[in-house]
């Protein structure tokens, strides 16, 4: 009986080493996955504020000559550039008509996985809103 008992020893260690490994992971994976969640919706964020920049850019003087409410292309495409660069994003702007499309892109650098450094980003458009 005394040779069954010398020859589990060491099984209860080996599993909570094996389980702390995996706890540890999981939460490593958990807490990773939480701060790229956040980094990706503050680039949306940062989206959908540039574009709502850039759809304030009116054509005044078409607006004041009682034309209908257009946007001033290049200046909705720099308000939106300068948003980005004051927030310290990356991105990309398009005017299209009435509408402005910014795509934001934020770095995000895993600390706990060996995941690198990556590129998150969010897309969001606007355009100008009247009152009839």
């Amino acid at each position: 009986m005394n040779t069954l008992r010398s020859s589990d020893r060491g099984q209860v260690t080996a599993f909570v080493v094996t389980v702390s490994i995996a706890l540890i992971l999981l939460f490593a994976l958990v807490l990773e996955g939480g701060t790229a969640l956040g980094t990706r919706s503050r680039a949306l964020s940062l989206a959908q504020e540039a574009a709502r920049a850039g759809a304030q850019q009116l054509d005044l003087t078409a607006y004041r000559a009682g034309q209908d409410v257009t946007l001033d292309a290049d200046a909705a495409e720099q308000a939106a550039r300068d948003f980005l660069r004051q927030a310290g994003a990356e991105g990309t702007v398009q005017v299209d008509g009435d509408t402005v499309t910014v795509t934001a892109r934020l770095n995000h650098t895993f600390t706990l996985l060996p995941l690198g450094t990556r590129s998150l980003s969010g897309t969001a458009g606007a355009g100008p809103h009247t009152s009839p």
